[in-house]
């Protein structure tokens, strides 16, 4: 069921009931944990509070493989969905556990043309710094090390990953584009059930804020946009059920404190 802007809820309305039976909170990363760029002590302790509640907290995330490995490693969290659903790495029992996602053999090779393409086209991006670290997508930087392109250049490149067939998703400094089909809701689905025999319902919650979040923002009873999601309006079809007053990690840990002293 689509949700429009309009009909966006204070995070207050998630009542406490409900609130107090989450047992998984899946989370994005960049401009949900991250204030421009970095990862707040506030949203950090957030999530080791939530950890040390016995939350089970899932980092879903369009950053590359290599990343991903090292938030499994590193973070307090169960698993890392990456690369905007192509993989997962699960740090269970002192080792990483891996799940990747099918994808077509030239998938490199079609990808190298659009980004030919992207960067003949599209004036001021680039292709993402953090790119040499990806197995599955390319991603195109339009402000995160760029300064900021207009709507209208996000949208063209857009246009260029999908006239050559790929998917494509505007995240809140990227734009994502890949072959195959998967995005994040269809791997947190299979990494759930795989490596924790966990389904996807009301003891859920999803926390984004930018387009590519979308899917779950659909599929979730519970989701929550941080204030920001609303700087992406425009982008999106389906918005989360609820939204916090706090941006980014602000906006992170206040649910995460929502959570918890619902279990109070």
């Amino acid at each position: 069921m689509s949700r429009q802007h309009a009909a966006l809820a204070p995070l207050e309305a998630f009542d406490d009931e409900a609130a107090a039976r989450i047992e998984t909170l899946f989370t994005d990363i960049d401009d949900t944990l991250s204030d421009e760029g970095r990862i707040t002590s506030r949203a950090f302790d957030a999530m080791w509070r939530a950890h040390d509640a016995g939350v089970r907290v899932v980092a879903v995330t369009g950053r590359p493989a290599g990343w991903c490995d090292h938030l499994a490693r590193m973070w307090p969290v169960a698993a890392v969905v990456g690369e905007n659903g192509a993989l997962c790495y699960a740090m269970i029992d002192g080792a990483i556990q891996r799940l990747y996602a099918e994808r077509p053999a030239d998938a490199a090779e079609r990808l190298a043309a659009i980004e030919r393409d992207v960067l003949a086209e599209v004036r001021g991006c680039k292709v993402a710094a953090d790119q040499p670290f990806r197995l599955y997508d390319l991603a195109i930087d339009f402000c995160e090390e760029v300064p900021r392109i207009d709507d209208a250049g996000v949208r063209r490149i857009v246009e260029v990953f999908e006239r050559h067939g790929a998917t494509a998703k505007v995240s809140s400094i990227h734009v994502n584009g890949w072959f195959g089909q998967f995005d994040k809701l269809s791997m947190c689905r299979r990494a759930m059930q795989e490596l924790f025999d966990v389904a996807l319902d009301a003891r859920c919650v999803y926390i984004g804020d930018s387009p590519n979040d979308e899917p779950m923002f659909a599929a979730f009873e519970h989701s929550v946009g941080v204030a920001n999601v609303r700087d992406l309006a425009d982008y999106f079809q389906t918005l989360p059920r609820y939204i916090t007053r706090g941006r980014s990690g602000g906006g992170f840990a206040e649910l995460v404190d929502h959570l918890l002293s619902a279990r109070r």
